[in-house]
């Protein structure tokens, strides 16, 4: 017997695929790319323009809000020192018309004596008591005139300046007091002014 070996064909397998290629790369030309370029530094331009923009606003928003408390800062205390002027030019101006006026009832005694008929008409003629108060010097002064007032007390009282006069009756006060008489007028005169 023969030793015979049976052939047996090779198992072929198909052959392997070829690698995926890559598809083939189209380069951009020069016009290609300046495109590109320009379009990018476009885009930048526009993003930072808008950028720069929404920046600057927010810096000029936040200057002009500091510099509105600047001006406020400055602007209270002008506004309080213009008030405190205005108050002692009006405590001024009283008091350089009571000195004047002192001296026109010292130096013209009818116009106090003008000033008390005024107060003791204002007071009625139908009050039972009424006491009025003066300055000594200005009582001794105008006591001839006074005298034949019925119905009235004279009193003299030494806290009263020259000039001023005090009324009291049984529902009537009278401040005849120089100052008050002369802030009585200076508030009439900047209520017109609209002060």
């Amino acid at each position: 017997m023969s030793n015979t070996v049976r052939w047996a064909a090779p198992e072929l397998a198909p052959p392997p695929p070829p690698p995926p290629q890559e598809p083939v790369r189209h380069m951009p030309s020069v016009e290609e790319l300046q495109a590109i370029e320009e379009a990018a530094h476009a885009e930048g331009y526009a993003r930072g323009h808008a950028e720069g923009v929404a920046a600057g606003q927010a810096e000029v928003r936040r200057i002009a809000a500091q510099m509105e408390g600047i001006l406020d800062a400055f602007t209270r205390p002008l506004a309080r020192l213009d008030a405190e002027v205005g108050d002692a030019l009006g405590d001024l101006a009283v008091r350089i018309a009571g000195a004047l006026l002192r001296r026109s009832y010292a130096a013209e005694p009818a116009l106090l004596e003008a000033l008390v008929r005024e107060a003791l008409d204002l007071a009625g003629s139908d009050q039972r008591q009424v006491e009025l108060r003066l300055h000594p010097d200005d009582l001794a002064m105008l006591s001839p005139q006074l005298v034949s007032l019925q119905g009235v007390r004279l009193a003299g009282d030494s806290t009263l300046a020259r000039g001023d006069l005090r009324l009291h009756a049984d529902s009537v006060r009278i401040d005849g007091s120089l100052s008050a008489r002369l802030n009585a007028a200076l508030q009439r005169i900047m209520a017109g002014a609209g002060a």
